[in-house]
């Protein structure tokens, strides 16, 4: 359940974000009268992002056992992919968010009613798809006949909502810079998971070898539906009895990806595009 109250806070936030910084900039600059052209944008890109879950959850039920299976494995690894290349350039780009929002929004302004509502969409729409399609991942991932993995990700929006009006009215400060990267490592971890379980379906599906070929089993020092169990499951994604190839896709994507995202070298991607900038000055929001 953290692990799914853990994506919906930090995607959510994302998107609660930018609605923030375009709605405090129209009515910082006196444009009320473009509120409901981004309201519209927000609102048609959050019903798309439903619909897309809708289709991904029901869509999904009409298949057999090894097309899920296939659809499951083959859609974990394209989440995870899309939120790795996210929380990388969250990271980079967490103190340069309102100015770039801000010249996007006046330009729409320049343009009129329809780009105003392309660029709320384009800039919460993005975001909803994500959060979506990793949400879906991770909840079949983790899913254990409870309804508790979308109990955490419905607690973990509710939060990001929470916190994006309290950063509009002035009641909440905080360095977004280094709340995105210590959510992001924390991620990372997760998608790891999701990896690992993407494989592991694909593997049912007989789409990959070894399915039974297992890399160990403490099944019976932690069984799956006891509290702990339970817990680990659902905070990291753990499987008591994975197979090899599993342990070595969590491996070989955990190890690497995390020590590059803690460390300098995380900041250092698409820098090339930012040199033609001024240095930023660091917001707090």
């Amino acid at each position: 359940m953290f692990s799914n109250y853990l994506i919906g806070l930090r995607e959510g936030l994302e998107a609660s974000l930018v609605v923030c910084i375009l709605i405090a900039y129209l009515v910082k600059t006196g444009r009320r009268d473009a509120l409901k052209p981004i309201w519209i944008g927000i609102a048609i890109a959050v019903a798309i992002a439903l619909g897309f879950g809708c289709v991904l959850e029901f869509g999904s039920q009409e298949l057999t056992f090894q097309a899920q299976e296939a659809l499951g494995g083959s859609l974990s690894i394209v989440a995870v992919g899309l939120v790795t290349w996210m929380v990388f350039w969250m990271r980079r780009t967490a103190r340069h968010l309102k100015a770039e929002l801000h010249g996007k929004l006046d330009a729409a302004l320049a343009m009129g009613t329809g780009a105003l509502v392309a660029t709320a969409f384009l800039a919460v729409g993005r975001e909803g798809l994500e959060t979506a399609l990793f949400v879906w991942a991770s909840v079949h991932a983790a899913s254990d006949g409870t309804p508790r993995p979308l109990i955490g990700v419905a607690l973990g929006l509710a939060t990001a909502v929470l916190l994006g009006w309290l950063f509009y009215r002035g009641a909440l400060k905080i360095n977004l810079a280094k709340f995105f990267t210590w959510t992001g490592g924390m991620l990372v971890v997760v998608a790891a998971g999701v990896l690992a379980y993407g494989f592991h379906d694909l593997q049912e599906a007989d789409w990959l070898p070894g399915l039974t070929h297992l890399a160990f089993d403490i099944s019976g020092v932690i069984p799956p539906d006891s509290w702990y169990g339970t817990l680990l499951k659902g905070v990291f994604n753990f499987q008591p009895d994975p197979t090899v190839l599993q342990l070595t896709v969590w491996a070989l994507y955990l190890v690497p990806t995390l020590a590059v995202f803690l460390s300098p070298a995380g900041f250092v991607l698409g820098r090339s595009r930012q040199q033609a900038t001024p240095p930023p000055v660091r917001d707090k929001v």
